[in-house]
């Protein structure tokens, strides 16, 4: 058994003083330090610096690895230029985004406190890296194509992918579903991937209305994917509308990256049939998506997390550095209520949205844990949300299952 004490423990929501934790693999108690060493005498004490904050490990829900050699490759400021240079590299960035580059990705997000991430996998080539990292991984295997002609193909060549994922759930491998998009999806294996994630229970994610550019593609028909469908798919037909692929969604609970150019009406109604949002700030702002209106999110108690999305569009993977850039975004929001709910997206919102036993300081969860200190005494408990995602840039220690990595 070992027992921890920070100046701060953030438990239900709220920070509180002087409080121990007693853990193996598993939270086993929580109270003052004096009652837990008579209640464990055999125990082992990790006492923490002055300032010290104890949180739950933090989840990143949205990345991709497979592109985590991009540094000045991709083209940024506009979605559809960005797309069309993703295109032209695919081939090279995958090429030589090899084992090691992905592993020092997964670290990068280790030392911002990430115990767990939802990792986008389009080709599985990162399958490998996920079972050696330390962290958590809820695998989303992605189904992507729109043309009915190579429906079976692809829906087999995901089967079989999503098969090798479940053969590593020892390994610390949750497995999962992602559609690609409404725009890039048949229909018909759109309803094939919701229909397996029902039956077997497994989590789902889906990119929905990122950009302009899809919105008018999907209720239009024009825009910057006409062009780009006609160029590469013979197409100027949208396979399905915005609210066909909401509708679809009805049967399984999804968590919706991006949504930026979603309404209040759209979002509202996702709402009502229990999906969630993965808010990417930096990557939306890079690729000129437009801001999502979280306080819409905020309005009606829709389920957000804040992630970090992949090295495509992005510079880092620190969910801290994500937490800084989504606070300085939404700037009409209380600065210190907005840092409050953005902890909240990065802890107990994601574990809920995923049904993980992780995310909080609770007796009998996950003991994943993710130390901070600040430079100096906060000025209130209710002030150390902000000032956690101001001054921090790395954590000072994480605890997976209850091991310190």
């Amino acid at each position: 058994m070992t027992i921890i004490q920070a100046n701060y423990t953030y438990i239900n929501n709220k920070f509180q003083e002087n409080i121990a934790v007693a853990f193996d693999e598993k939270i086993q108690a929580i109270d003052t330090l004096e009652n837990l060493q008579k209640q464990y005498p055999d125990s082992t004490l990790i006492e923490q610096q002055e300032n010290s904050i104890l949180y739950p490990g933090f989840i990143n829900t949205h990345v991709h690895l497979e592109f985590s050699k991009n540094k000045t490759t991709l083209q940024y400021g506009s979605f559809m230029p960005w797309l069309d240079s993703v295109i032209a590299n695919r081939e090279d960035l995958v090429g030589a985004c090899s084992n090691d580059v992905m592993m020092d990705a997964c670290n990068e997000m280790l030392s911002s406190g990430v115990t767990t991430f939802g990792a986008i996998s389009s080709f599985g080539t990162e399958l490998e890296v996920c079972t050696k990292t330390p962290q958590k991984v809820i695998f989303f295997n992605e189904l992507i194509g729109s043309q009915a002609a190579t429906a079976d193909m692809l829906y087999g060549d995901f089967l079989e992918r999503l098969n090798e994922s479940k053969n590593c759930v020892n390994h610390g491998i949750i497995p999962a579903i992602a559609i690609h998009s409404p725009y890039s999806v048949h229909p018909v294996v759109t309803q094939r991937a919701i229909s397996l994630a029902k039956k077997e229970g497994l989590p789902l994610s889906a990119h929905f209305l990122e950009s302009q550019a899809e919105r008018e593609w999907l209720t239009e028909e024009k825009g910057g994917f006409l062009n780009f469908f006609q160029n590469f798919f013979s197409t100027s037909k949208a396979v399905t509308t915005v609210d066909e692929f909401m509708n679809a969604l009805n049967q399984v609970p999804t968590h919706l990256t991006h949504a930026v150019q979603a309404t209040t009406e759209e979002l509202n109604f996702l709402n009502e049939k229990g999906h969630s949002i993965a808010h990417c700030p930096r990557s939306n702002r890079l690729l000129g998506c437009g801001r999502l209106a979280i306080e819409t999110l905020i309005e009606n108690d829709m389920p957000f997390t804040t992630a970090t999305d992949g090295l495509s569009s992005n510079n880092t993977l620190s969910i801290l550095d994500e937490l800084r850039a989504a606070l300085m975004l939404h700037h009409q929001a209380p600065v210190e209520e907005l840092a409050s709910v953005l902890i909240k997206s990065i802890t107990s919102t994601p574990a809920e949205i995923f049904s993980l036993n992780s995310g909080k300081i609770e007796i009998g969860k996950d003991a994943d844990f993710a130390f901070i200190t600040l430079p100096d005494k906060p000025s209130s408990l209710e002030s150390i949300p902000l000032h956690t995602i101001l001054h921090t840039n790395k954590v000072n220690e994480v605890y997976i299952n209850g091991t310190k990595v």
